[in-house]
């Protein structure tokens, strides 16, 4: 298999695997790890979650069917800003032993390269 085809189906992987354990874990890690960022409403709580396995999944799903640059620039965008988000919520989590949030540098660094390659 070419290199940057597997580069983007492992980002499908990702992206498509976190939304399936987002929401098995629904009342488990993922909400425990909202609570500890002082989140208490249970609404809000699923709200968040199962919005997040919601775009998780648009950006797996896009990935596969329709790579191209401006979906490699969308999942980028997409990921900053849920690495933001996370990093405001709780910021020990750069500090992780699995590196939750570290991940996300060599993602970013793979669909850099995915849109670098991609002609416009």
């Amino acid at each position: 298999m070419e290199p940057l085809k597997t580069l983007r189906l492992s980002l499908v992987a990702v992206w498509l695997i976190t939304g399936v354990v987002s929401l098995f874990e629904l009342h488990g890690q993922s909400a425990d790890l909202l609570k500890s960022a002082g989140l208490s409403n249970r609404f809000w709580i699923d709200t968040l979650i199962w919005s997040g396995a919601g775009l998780d999944f648009l950006l797996g799903f896009a990935l596969w069917w329709a790579p191209r640059k401006s979906v490699y620039g969308i999942a980028m965008a997409s990921m900053c800003l849920m690495t933001l988000i996370a990093t405001l919520l709780s910021p020990s989590l750069w500090l992780h032993p699995l590196g939750p949030l570290l991940k996300n540098i060599p993602i970013a660094a793979m669909l850099y390269v995915l849109i670098r390659a991609e002609k416009s």
